[in-house]
């Protein structure tokens, strides 16, 4: 008889709880004219971005191609004269793109990152598929002072070897041997 009872008072507890949101107004969100407010770690749209001397960051590593579980990220490698790596083109498939952020995570130069732009929606689908020139954006992103050139240890125009921030002069290995 107790059970019943119960049984009965948590179905009028439902029916209360429903007849309460009855009467209620709906709450809806009127997405193209009022967008909402997305939280700071959102990530959608990848952009690549510039080092604070004003050269690209991307130094063509593959790491995020590697990394990428639906292969969307392809690009060359090259380098200038000055020996100075770059991508001399790079490529993201957005249809292909989940949004997971492990490519801004494996770059070693924060040349790639997520911004929390999200509206990339398209009829053609050709048209999601994003060359250099349209993710190259002209800031450096989250991470305004990094600049890789400068604590790599690579010898470039910037610094030669021991000459970057934080690095010893080179080792002599033959003052090493016995």
């Amino acid at each position: 008889m107790k059970s019943l009872v119960e049984a009965a008072k948590a179905l009028a507890e439902g029916f209360a709880t429903t007849f309460n949101h009855l009467f209620r107004r709906p709450v809806t969100e009127e997405y193209p004219e009022v967008h909402r407010v997305l939280p700071a770690r959102t990530r959608a749209r990848i952009v690549l971005t510039l080092d604070p001397d004003g050269e690209e960051r991307c130094v063509a590593c593959y790491l995020c191609s590697a990394v990428c579980p639906v292969s969307c990220i392809s690009m060359q490698s090259a380098e200038k004269e000055d020996g100075r790596r770059y991508a001399s083109w790079f490529r993201i498939n957005f249809a292909r793109c989940i949004y997971c952020g492990l490519c801004e995570e494996a770059c070693p130069t924060s040349a790639i990152q997520l911004t929390p732009y999200f509206e990339t929606c398209e009829r053609d689908i050709l048209r999601l598929v994003y060359e250099k020139e349209d993710l190259l954006v002209q800031h450096q992103g989250k991470d305004k002072e990094y600049n890789f050139y400068k604590v790599a240890g690579v010898v470039t125009r910037l610094a030669g070897k021991g000459e970057h921030a934080r690095e010893e002069k080179p080792v002599n290995v033959k003052t090493n041997l016995p």
